[in-house]
């Protein structure tokens, strides 16, 4: 459910501050732009110590009856619901009713022939299970909605191998997530919606934030934002358009790894909470934005829900962004200097963009470097070319390029790989931390652009 999880990586000149106000035009620019050019359909909200600086809807919530966005439109989060589905669980290890520890077996019997799965491994993507939606797609009959019950059973009934041991790295899982989902349902004897409203949504004041599966069990929400996406001859249509037999349909009855509902001012309670001990105190704090000790002694840069990412100039950060079925969403916190990025879209396109490294410039009166290169799709076969291991002289680490779904990754040594976005001219980007790669295949040479710094590689 998440096509633009990116690590956090930064590389930051910052310059003196300029006032609110022009802060707000800048960003004011900056999505209006993106607008019109149909990079951006959505709402966005921005805030420096919880005061907000700039808030703005931009296009439409139904691209049918043209009804437009408002600041309290409703956005399904996608996979920004799993930091909700690790608060539940936080919730409920401080009630008692489950440890972090728990053998997953203790909740799901069905599955404990996955040994020493535990809920942590979960919480962090550190345990190996393989991801259920292509599970489905092969063996589901797609005429009914699947539920997190089903993942338990289709699992107990197939058996799929692990991908590799608990702890022993880090792999992003819709499936973890799910299960934990279950297990909040297992643990609390409350459903999911009402164990989350209950004890994060209510006592928050969140509203307008709610468990809704709109396929599933549908039903009329007011001021809410329909999910739209491209077709492969490039019209606007809704997933539904393509019939039952999508995943986004019979999947649609899932909880845990999405499926949370909500809008830019809720998040912003939540973000506020998160500086309180409202809902947890700092010890659980430190553990949710924390991430997972390997068993070779690495830390990974996920913690509970969050991604999370530290630099000395910058801070630390923990983020999460999610793209499920015409949604693009993207939540953003430093925790060092307390400000929030808050980004809601309903439009997914081959142009979609979530515009938050920009906006982050912005908000620290940095640099923006504006790139005039379009958005280009690279054949299985063009990819190939630009495989391989890079190193240069003057870079203590080397960078491996892979594919994946005909996505280029990058992964320089140690670090989390990172997908990136094709532009025309053998360019390829990651907007999150600025970073800019430009091939040459026939020298085999990279360019590695950052900020104003440029870096050539050799290919090994």
């Amino acid at each position: 459910m998440n096509k633009f999880l990116l690590p956090i990586l930064f590389s930051v000149v910052i310059t003196v501050n300029a006032q609110e106000k022009t802060k707000a035009d800048k960003l004011d620019s900056l999505f209006t732009k993106n607008y019109e050019d149909k990079i951006f359909n959505g709402n966005v909200l921005i805030a420096e110590k919880g005061k907000i600086i700039f808030q703005k809807s931009f296009g439409v919530a139904d691209y049918d009856t043209k009804r437009l966005l408002n600041n309290t439109t409703i956005f399904e989060l996608a996979s920004v619901s799993k930091q909700f589905t690790a608060m539940g669980i936080v919730l409920l290890e401080k009630q008692g009713k489950l440890k972090y520890d728990d053998p997953i077996s203790k909740f799901i019997p069905e599955l404990s022939f996955y040994k020493n799965i535990t809920v942590r491994n979960l919480l962090n993507h550190t345990g190996g299970l393989p991801d259920y939606i292509g599970l489905f797609q092969k063996n589901w009959d797609k005429s009914k909605f699947a539920t997190n019950k089903d993942i338990v059973t289709e699992f107990a009934k197939y058996k799929p191998e692990i991908n590799f041991q608990p702890n022993e790295k880090y792999e992003y899982s819709n499936t973890g997530y799910a299960l934990l989902g279950y297990i909040i349902e297992k643990a609390s004897g409350k459903t999911f919606g009402d164990y989350l409203e209950a004890n994060i949504f209510k006592p928050l004041g969140m509203k307008n934030t709610f468990v809704y599966r709109s396929r599933f069990q549908p039903k009329v929400i007011e001021n809410y934002a329909k999910g739209y996406i491209e077709n492969d001859f490039g019209s606007i249509i809704s997933p539904d358009d393509l019939g039952k037999s999508y995943y986004t349909y019979y999947l649609d009855g899932m909880v845990g790894d999405g499926m949370v509902n909500s809008t830019t001012e809720d998040l912003l309670k939540w973000d506020r909470s998160l500086y309180t001990d409202k809902l947890v105190n700092e010890k659980d704090k430190a553990i949710i934005f924390q991430g997972a000790k390997l068993n070779d002694g690495k830390l990974t840069n996920y913690g509970f829900g969050w991604q999370i990412g530290e630099n000395k100039e910058y801070g630390k950060v923990v983020a999460h962004s999610g793209s499920w079925a015409g949604y693009t969403n993207y939540i953003e916190r430093n925790l060092s200097k307390d400000q929030t990025i808050i980004i809601l879209q309903n439009i997914d396109t081959h142009k979609t963009e979530i515009p938050a490294q920009s906006a982050r410039k912005i908000i620290n009166n940095e640099k923006i470097i504006v790139t005039t290169a379009k958005k280009a799709v690279y054949s299985d076969k063009e990819l190939n070319q630009f495989l391989g291991v890079y190193s240069a002289e003057d870079f203590p680490m080397k960078v491996t390029i892979t594919k994946e779904n005909n996505v280029l990754y990058a992964q320089a040594t140690g670090q989390d790989k990172f997908p990136t976005e094709a532009l025309e001219n053998n360019i390829f980007t990651f907007d999150l931390a600025g970073i800019k790669l430009i091939f040459n295949p026939e020298k085999n040479e990279m360019i590695l652009e950052q900020e104003e710094d440029k870096t050539l590689f050799k290919k090994e």
